[in-house]
């Protein structure tokens, strides 16, 4: 534990930051996994879209605010628009 008072202080303000980070990251993979699933699914074209259309806002959210790097922000939407063209050949 820090014993100088900003170092407490700096300490106290990463872990906030630390947990709204998380939080963001945490609704980005969500979001990813929710257009997997929806893209092994038979039916549920609309949902898909929507869940890819998410993914994409999550993605551009975590990217804007500096989580991800923009270059693997880009990855991450190759990859759901991949799965979203996979679901749509088998359909």
């Amino acid at each position: 534990m820090p014993l100088i008072k900003s170092a407490i202080k700096a300490m106290r303000k990463d872990r906030k930051k630390t947990a709204r980070n998380r939080l963001q990251k945490d609704k980005m993979h969500d979001s990813i996994k929710a257009v997997e699933k929806l893209s092994k699914a038979k039916d549920g074209a609309e949902k898909l879209v929507a869940a890819v259309k998410a993914a994409y806002k999550t993605i551009d959210k975590a990217a804007k605010k500096n989580l991800l790097h923009k270059k693997t922000a880009a990855r991450r939407k190759s990859k759901v628009a991949k799965l979203a063209k996979s679901a749509a050949k088998k359909s």
